[in-house]
């Protein structure tokens, strides 16, 4: 009985094969996420927080609630998957716990829990709350194409990231050399230097960094136009 019961709550979970139960539920899910975030989003405005307030701890008392429910099922029925058939209950729920979209379902309900327990700024755990939003890629086909893409292609991202820090680096310290006794504030260190590095690469060019010297506008020339180009690698491997 318990294990019958236990596949199917794993399959309106996570089947989803034209089940209306399971159809029913991720709608249900959408749209508390949805309410969810538009209120974390109004109660940011100081008129309306204290005005509904009672609505917003209402609104986010239903919600962990149910994400709380929704995640401990997640975990008790996550030894029905097709991958974890060869390990015991207490590893298969271990290593579910672990993938993204479980670590993504506990960041939704860790600031209310953590709130009880640390005394830490409420505004910071608000913040974190807009986490949320990031359930809804589990019910996006556009969002799991990404993933699996993003899975596929890890070693050429990474290799394509690690050439991008070596040169943020490498262009971080030419501007150091170039500009530190012309700017001693802003290229005083390499550190300091990697703010414009940034800028620059990414061409997206504050202003509030700029060379002065010849060298230091040659330096950020080439740097800019190397970095159009290695910040259209990622995009191009995707």
């Amino acid at each position: 009985m318990q294990d019958a019961l236990r596949r199917r709550v794993y399959e309106v979970l996570e089947v989803r094969r034209g089940d209306r139960v399971s159809h029913i539920v991720d709608l249900a899910l959408i749209a508390l996420v949805s309410i969810n975030v538009a209120a974390v989003v109004l109660e940011s405005v100081p008129a309306l927080s204290a005005r509904f307030e009672r609505t917003f701890l209402l609104i986010e008392l239903l919600s962990v609630a149910v994400f709380s429910v929704e995640y401990l099922l997640r975990v008790w029925s996550a030894v029905e998957r097709e991958d974890s058939l060869r390990r015991g209950p207490i590893r298969a729920r271990l290593r579910f716990m672990m993938t993204p979209m479980a670590l993504v379902d506990l960041l939704a309900i860790a600031p209310f829990y953590l709130s009880m327990l640390v005394d830490v700024d409420l505004r910071f755990l608000r913040a974190l709350r807009l986490l949320r939003i990031l359930k809804l890629t589990r019910y996006s086909p556009s969002a799991t194409l990404l993933g699996e893409v993003l899975k596929e292609e890890t070693r050429n991202i990474g290799a394509a990231l690690f050439v991008l820090v070596l040169l943020l680096l490498i262009a971080s310290g030419m501007a150091y050399f170039a500009e530190r006794e012309a700017q001693p504030v802003a290229f005083g260190s390499i550190p300091a230097s990697i703010w414009w590095a940034i800028t620059t690469m990414t061409t997206v060019g504050y202003g509030d960094v700029v060379p002065v010297t010849v060298m230091g506008r040659i330096v950020s020339g080439v740097i800019g136009v190397i970095g159009m180009g290695m910040v259209a690698l990622p995009a191009g491997i995707l």
